[in-house]
């Protein structure tokens, strides 16, 4: 015995005809992935963000990593940083803090630092 309202397309129900294949390895558009992004973020855009960074502690690491994010969001001032240094001075903890636009915009940010193989945490 078969249900007639099942989605089987051998019946008369609500979603015959309505049926399409499913291919598992179908990758999604830029734009239907830039969409699925917005829906799965809790965060309302724009909003103050910040990201911490932590990595050795010298002046080629601070500035690639500020190189890094500026590369991403240009034109940050230097007050949208703040810099402190570890109990032995051996690590610098960096925190950088923008007004983000998108998910897409914060995963970006990520992406650039976390490229930098010195960092050691990024959150």
């Amino acid at each position: 015995m078969t249900d007639d309202s099942s989605p089987n397309g051998k019946g008369n129900g609500p979603l015959d005809g309505q049926l399409t294949a499913c291919d598992p390895n179908a990758k999604p558009t830029a734009a239907e992935d830039e969409a699925a992004l917005e829906r799965e973020t809790l965060i309302d855009f724009p909003s103050e963000f910040p990201i911490k960074v932590m990595g050795p502690a010298t002046d080629a690491f601070i500035n690639d990593i500020k190189q890094a994010v500026d590369g991403v969001i240009p034109g940050l001032p230097e007050s949208a940083w703040k810099q402190r240094a570890s109990g032995k001075g051996t690590f610098v903890g960096l925190t950088v803090t923008f007004t983000a636009t998108s998910r897409k915009q914060i995963d970006d940010v990520y992406r650039a630092i976390t490229a930098h193989p010195d960092v050691k945490m990024c959150l």
